[in-house]
């Protein structure tokens, strides 16, 4: 079964940042950071 990682990151978030907004800045930075090393390694 393949699933898609970068919708799922994605969809991760947005549910914690509507759970807690608080940690807002710590999702988008975690956010970036993964989807930049999902980028160059090519996954």
């Amino acid at each position: 079964m393949y699933v898609a990682v970068q919708p799922l990151v994605a969809l991760i978030a947005g549910v914690l940042i509507l759970a807690m907004p608080r940690l807002l800045n710590y999702i988008v930075a975690l956010y970036l950071i993964l989807i930049g090393i999902l980028g160059l390694v090519k996954f």
